[in-house]
């Protein structure tokens, strides 16, 4: 399908460049736009960027660069880009024209949504429970992934589009209001968009809806991805028969015995299938969610670096099998960017170049009455340095909030 041009695409039915950052602390190991009121800002037209050097990052949005030299150019990027779909993800929670409109010259931020959602499933009866805000200075050297807790007590703002009268409730159900009535996930992506800028004064530049399920067959191209297990968990989703990982429900209907998989701790490189089911658990884990969050963005990284090594890249069989796949795994908004452009204009960034950062310290942080999370303080102020493209510094000051996952 082709690339939209305009500053979102269209919906549809579903029936100043800034500094040098200073230098990150390394991270510890195991145990340590939608139009605003004066509309879209214009960008200068490029002279044949796709010349340019090429690379995927996978994970978050599979179209950040790293000076891996492809071969070919428009017709590369036309192919790799056609298979994506294109939707209107940001609703009006896009950045405005006084924060930069569609312009990459400056701070990019994308909200990366993940679903798990089975075929069986009605589109209107999912909740986003991995919600993860990318952040890009304005350098374009380096990438940071925040994890937002599912459990968080969120004001959710009236939706007439999907007849939700707004209210409290925890953040992750943002996206089932918003797909409610013919919503679908583009509805339920805006709601939630607007949601957290509502909470932390964030405006994006771009968003994706990632499908967890359709990440197997992206890391099936890519071959494997090193992870390190950082504590033994049993998967509370999958068990062997005969050797073979199955869904529990499937493995109850072969009445053969089948024993749960399990998770051992160490380093090693894992298939999709063991990959993703890894980075699914949460239960059995000491700090459930926010372990889960981080073994999200290790996965993250971890394909990341993945499609950056040894030539795959480079090889026009592996790009184009991997892109295939990708075009598969998630649903895309750039603001009305050409994809070509986010790729070429974040060329500088490659997969060691992602940092993985912690909300509440990584463990669970009860509001008043326990039922649902408050984001602490020092969460609030690494948003704000999130909004004034500030981060850098602030992680210098506050190394505790990196991830403790390699």
């Amino acid at each position: 399908m082709p690339v939209q041009t305009s500053r979102h695409p269209q919906s549809y039915d579903p029936g100043t460049p800034g500094r040098m950052p200073p230098v990150i602390p390394t991270q510890p190991g195991p145990g340590g736009r939608g139009p605003g009121a004066g509309g879209a800002k214009k960008r200068t037209k490029r002279k044949d960027p796709l010349w340019a050097k090429l690379t995927v990052i996978f994970g978050a949005v599979l179209m950040m660069t790293s000076g891996v030299a492809i071969v070919g150019s428009k017709a590369v990027i036309g192919q790799a880009t056609s298979g994506i779909a294109q939707r209107n993800l940001l609703g009006d929670a896009g950045k405005t024209e006084a924060e930069g409109g569609n312009s990459l010259d400056g701070p990019i931020d994308m909200l990366l949504l993940g679903v798990d959602a089975r075929e069986r499933w009605a589109k209107d009866d999912v909740r986003s429970d991995t919600i993860i805000i990318l952040h890009i200075p304005a350098s374009h050297d380096q990438a940071y992934l925040i994890s937002i807790p599912r459990d968080t007590e969120a004001q959710i703002p009236a939706n007439p589009k999907s007849g939700y009268k707004g209210g409290v409730d925890k953040i992750n159900a943002a996206f089932f209001h918003g797909a409610q009535n013919g919503g679908g996930w583009e509805g339920g992506a805006q709601l939630m968009a607007k949601t957290i800028k509502s909470m932390t004064g964030i405006s994006f530049d771009g968003a994706a809806i990632i499908n967890f399920g359709g990440f197997k067959s992206v890391i099936d191209a890519l071959g494997t991805v090193r992870i390190c297990v950082s504590h033994e968990v049993k998967s509370h989703h999958m068990s062997m028969v005969d050797g073979k990982p199955m869904w529990n429900a499937d493995a109850k209907k072969t009445g053969k015995a089948y024993t749960p998989v399990v998770h051992k701790k160490g380093c090693r490189e894992m298939e999709g299938w063991e990959a993703l089911d890894y980075a699914r658990q949460r239960y059995g884990l000491p700090n459930s969610d926010y372990d889960r969050q981080q073994n999200q963005q290790q996965l993250i990284k971890a394909m990341a670096k993945k499609a950056t090594d040894k030539g795959m890249l480079t090889n026009p069989l592996k790009l184009n099998q991997l892109i295939k796949a990708a075009g598969k795994a998630f649903i895309l908004d750039t603001g009305g960017v050409p994809i070509a452009d986010f790729i070429y204009t974040l060329k500088g960034v490659s997969g060691n170049d992602l940092v993985t950062l912690r909300t509440n310290g990584g463990t669970y942080s009860p509001n008043s009455d326990g039922s649902k999370e408050s984001l602490n303080e020092l969460s609030m102020q690494m948003f704000r340095a999130v909004k004034n493209d500030k981060l850098a510094d602030f992680v210098v000051a506050n190394p505790g909030v990196l991830s403790t996952r390699k």
